[in-house]
């Protein structure tokens, strides 16, 4: 059994910042929400996706689809003239739940048992796919066994597919698309690239990197690298990839010629936040040399190399280097290393030695040393059989040796 299908499709790209799905200015569906779910549908004359193939009216026609992860996959035509089909799932083809990595192909090589063949009129088609983490409901959009669609016209499709992926999570659904030419009978083809026609010209499109969604006169027509087949005259074309500065420029199309852009896209350059925290709070920060503030601390800086210096009484100065990317958020969290002081005790006699209560060694031949102590105020004690105890106050500094002389005298 043969079933002949339509096969074009409307453009699906995300590049919004809203949350809800849009409508290009080709009146097809778009999902402006970044999702690492991706789905690929090409033509058999288009592996690459590399520019229009084109078709002749009545020649059949192989669509592929691939995803990145499990997804169910539904694939639309929409014509140059609005006319929409459904490819899958059909009424032969009602799996549509491609896992992860898997390639499909409609009809299948081996063991199909209907055709897709290009139908007219003459015109730019396109196959549009569409890959959801869940099922989607078509019941009042399409027909699966008759593939029959209720909706005619690019603009009805998207508004009737925007109400269908609304209720998912953001991130659980994404499109693609593909673009084909329907032409007249050739007599000799000469490249998988679409041909000049009489008339027209063609406009190739490239960017570094590529990638980016391409407009043309304010309308979507796919992503770089791309040919299309154009009317002669001048035309705006601008480029669009998430990350980078908008390209713009114009094209003079001229009949039986290939008019090139190549575009290098500038990167968008965002601020990161440098979050920075001390253990303990309160520490000075110098960023560059710059006194910018106290810890806890949010700092906002252009990408870039800082050094980073922090500073609290009674602990060692910590230095770090950091580096800050566009739109980057780098945390940078020190345990501060409290200062250290040295003791040295000197008694008459060979005593016990307390600091804060504290037995810490006794002297010999009258000397005791004490290092790597806790900055502050202690009581030095020094008790000995036989001697009345004595004891003073006196205080640690970093990076200095204090010297104490407790001299004991006999009990009576």
């Amino acid at each position: 059994m043969k079933r002949i299908f339509s096969t074009t499709i409307g453009l699906l790209l995300a590049g919004s910042a809203l949350a809800a799905p849009q409508l290009s200015p080709q009146g097809i569906i778009v999902n402006p929400v970044p999702t690492d779910l991706q789905v690929r549908v090409w033509v058999n004359k288009d592996p690459g996706k590399t520019g229009n193939p084109v078709y002749q009216i009545g020649e059949r026609i192989q669509v592929s689809v691939q995803v990145n992860q499990d997804a169910y996959v539904y694939i639309f035509s929409v014509k140059s003239t609005g006319e929409i089909g459904l490819i899958l799932p059909n009424a032969f083809d009602q799996n549509n739940l491609l896992r992860s990595g898997e390639t499909r192909t409609y009809p299948p090589a081996v063991g199909a048992r209907y055709n897709l063949e290009v139908a007219g009129p003459e015109g730019q088609d396109r196959v549009l796919a569409i890959a959801s983490r869940q099922p989607l409901s078509l019941a009042q959009i399409a027909d699966i066994q008759t593939g029959r669609v209720n909706v005619q016209g690019a603009d009805n499709l998207a508004r009737a597919l925007s109400i269908v992926v609304t209720p998912l999570p953001q991130q659980d659904w994404v499109s693609n698309v593909a673009f084909f030419i329907v032409g007249r009978a050739a007599v000799t083809p000469v490249q998988p690239v679409q041909p000049v026609q009489p008339g027209t010209g063609t406009l190739s499109v490239n960017s570094s990197p590529s990638g980016a969604q391409v407009l043309v006169e304010g309308r979507l027509v796919g992503s770089t690298p791309l040919s299309l087949v154009l009317r002669p005259g001048r035309v705006d074309v601008e480029l669009r990839l998430g990350g980078y500065q908008s390209f713009r420029t114009t094209a003079q199309i001229r009949p039986g010629e290939t008019t090139v852009i190549n575009a290098t896209l500038i990167p968008v350059v965002q601020n990161g936040l440098l979050q920075i925290s001390s253990s303990p709070q309160g520490a000075q920060v110098l960023v560059n040399g710059r006194v910018v503030g106290n810890t806890p601390l949010n700092l906002t800086v252009q990408p870039g190399r800082y050094e980073v210096e922090l500073r609290l009484s009674g602990y060692q100065n910590f230095r770090a280097t950091v580096n800050v990317g566009s739109g980057q958020t780098v945390p940078l969290n020190a345990t501060l290393q409290a200062l250290r002081g040295a003791l040295e005790v000197f008694t008459n006699v060979e005593a016990r030695i307390f600091l804060d209560g504290r037995e810490v060694g006794q002297t010999r031949s009258g000397f005791l040393r004490l290092d790597e102590l806790e900055v502050g105020s202690v009581q030095v004690v020094a008790l000995a059989p036989g001697y009345r105890v004595v004891f003073q106050d006196i205080r640690i500094e970093a990076g200095r040796t204090q010297q104490v002389r407790l001299d004991l005298m006999r009990a009576r």
